[in-house]
């Protein structure tokens, strides 16, 4: 099983360097797969950041990505449930913090808009939205 880093997987995702992309592919193909969450964290991140995909681009490549058949993701029902709900409107970091809140009943914050958009949702944790008074809250 050969673990991947996220050059590697964003070179496949976005092609902007074709030699490391055929490179990359290749050994995506023809071996099985590790995927950490902390590098599908990353590469939701270079996607929209350095590349400029959209939301529904990034959430695309990597549902996409974690379906391959060859491909083992950490903790993947919570990756799965975190991917869902970025879909519906979250950032993926914030999905994937949510999701992956364990054994926890209350996910705190001082993020207004998770905890409003966390409201919304079915089978997420209770999200407490600490309001300080020293700071702006999002």
């Amino acid at each position: 099983m050969i673990a991947l880093d996220t050059n590697l997987v964003v070179r496949v995702i976005t092609k902007d360097d074709p030699g490391q992309a055929r490179l990359a592919a290749t050994l995506m193909r023809a071996n099985r797969l590790w995927l950490s969450k902390t590098v599908l964290l990353e590469t939701e991140w270079v996607l929209r950041y350095t590349y400029g995909y959209s939301a529904a681009a990034a959430g695309t490549a990597l549902t996409k990505l974690v379906g391959l058949e060859n491909l083992e993701v950490e903790d993947s029902l919570t990756v799965e449930r975190a991917i869902g709900w970025y879909g519906a409107g979250f950032d993926f970091a914030d999905a994937l913090h949510l999701a992956s809140c364990g054994p926890a009943q209350v996910f705190a914050t001082f993020d207004r808009k998770l905890a409003q958009r966390a409201a919304r949702l079915g089978g997420a944790p209770a999200v407490q939205w600490l309001k300080a008074a020293s700071r702006k809250s999002k």
